[in-house]
């Protein structure tokens, strides 16, 4: 959950997470929509469909018990080269090189590297492999990301603080907030599209199923057409799930993914309760809305055409 993600967002998820599902035997066992339906919100759902294949595997291939080694670990889905490295490492004291935003950061001042990230980050795990202890090498793991978390922070580190200082070379030429030296970033380009908010007049919302691969893969969402920059909001009808006098809201809904920028034009239509879903879809009650697997983007879509509709615990009768 922390990938990506700041503490203070993940909390209430993994605290939520841990009460229902206890342990990987519980989480492996669970119906996959309710995984998807807890994490909704949170991002990044790769992540989600990845948590619960990795938990499925280890129940059933390993009794649940997780492999000791990163190698071992790497082998199981969602679990690449840092995670694996940090469990076996923090949970198995394997003496493997962590690497993690923290470590990166303190390795690159500790040894003044001039090579951008991402492109260093080679060079970087193998100072980090030398470092490494034979013994206790999960405290080293976490005593660095400790030091990067706490004293070798982004501005301002802590240098008098730091037990390395008499050793870096960044601190030595008098500028360590210069590294890490990153690459510059190119633009982050925009994609449109539409979203089709259909209202039931008992307030249900009609939402489909994601396809399991790709961009919030398994997630549940509102109707829409697809994303590009070639979007052409006259032809947007034509993309409508459902055939009715559908109305343009003012404005765009945004969202902003890792690698581009996302605007939605959101329509809404009404319709009597006796109205069939198509094929695919369904009718989300109301007070079923806010435990919907539903992204932030589609959420947002649903609050512009309905304001509080993914807040509401009761149902609209009509």
């Amino acid at each position: 959950m922390l990938q990506q993600t700041t503490v203070a967002a993940v909390r209430p998820y993994f605290e939520s997470f841990i009460d229902r599902w206890p342990d990987v035997t519980a989480l492996a066992a669970a119906p996959r929509d309710d995984v998807m339906k807890a994490w909704a919100g949170l991002g990044y759902y790769a992540r989600t469909r990845n948590l619960k294949a990795c938990a499925e595997q280890v129940a059933k291939e390993y009794g649940g018990r997780f492999p000791e080694t990163a190698a071992a670990l790497r082998e199981l889905p969602g679990i690449g080269e840092y995670t694996a490295a940090a469990i076996a490492a923090i949970a198995f004291d394997e003496p493997v090189p962590v690497v993690d935003g923290n470590i990166e950061r303190v390795i690159t001042r500790a040894f003044a590297i001039e090579e951008p990230l991402p492109a260093a980050k080679g060079t970087i795990r193998d100072i980090q492999r030398r470092l490494t202890p034979r013994q206790r090498a999960g405290d080293y793991a976490q005593a660095l990301m400790d030091l990067g978390a706490t004293i070798c922070t982004p501005k301002r580190p802590a240098c008098a603080l730091c037990p390395w200082s008499g050793a870096c070379l960044a601190r030595a030429d008098g500028d360590p907030e210069r590294y890490p030296v990153k690459a510059e970033k190119t633009a982050r380009p925009t994609r449109r599209g539409a979203a089709f908010v259909a209202v039931r007049s008992d307030g249900a919302v009609l939402l489909r199923k994601r396809p399991d691969r790709g961009l919030l893969g398994g997630m549940a969402e509102i109707p829409g057409s697809a994303w590009t920059a070639a979007f052409d909001d006259a032809n947007a009808l034509a993309e409508a799930p459902l055939t009715a006098a559908w109305l343009r809201l003012p404005g765009v809904v945004t969202h902003v993914f890792t690698h581009f920028r996302l605007e939605l034009a959101v329509y809404r239509a009404d319709f009597p309760r006796s109205r069939k879903p198509p094929a695919g879809a369904w009718w989300a009650p109301a007070d079923e809305l806010p435990g919907e697997a539903l992204p932030s983007v589609f959420k947002k879509a649903v609050e512009a055409a309905v304001p509080g509709g993914t807040k509401r615990r009761k149902a609209v009768v009509a």
